[in-house]
């Protein structure tokens, strides 16, 4: 993952951070705020690393997987589905209900199939 991908998903990156790093303080997080620099100060003080070896460390953790929690994160959802749009026909709306086209039992035949 990249710096970009954390930074534009800050608070949903808490847990994966405080996995890593146990002394991470949330209300610290909140004030760092997805900056890259103020994060790698930070975790060089509460590993008491130099900000080159903390730097290395985040670099470490970066070159994981994006955390399930984060790419779950409902904040997601309406982005997914607009970039969907672009497979959507002219005139259809993205965000619209997909009964009609027969894979949800739950609503009645209203005879289109």
């Amino acid at each position: 993952m990249r710096w970009s991908h954390v930074q534009e998903n800050w608070s949903a990156f808490y847990e994966a951070i405080q996995e890593k790093w146990e002394d991470a303080d949330e209300s610290m997080l909140d004030e760092i705020d997805g900056d890259q620099r103020a994060f790698i100060r930070y975790i060089a003080e509460i590993t008491e690393q130099d900000p080159q070896e903390a730097r290395e460390e985040i670099k470490e953790w970066l070159a994981g997987e994006i955390p399930s929690d984060v790419v779950m994160d409902p904040s997601h959802d309406n982005h997914s589905i607009a970039l969907s749009g672009k497979y959507v026909g002219e005139g259809e709306d993205e965000f619209a209900d997909d009964a009609r086209f027969g894979d949800d039992d739950d609503y009645p035949d209203d005879g289109d199939r």
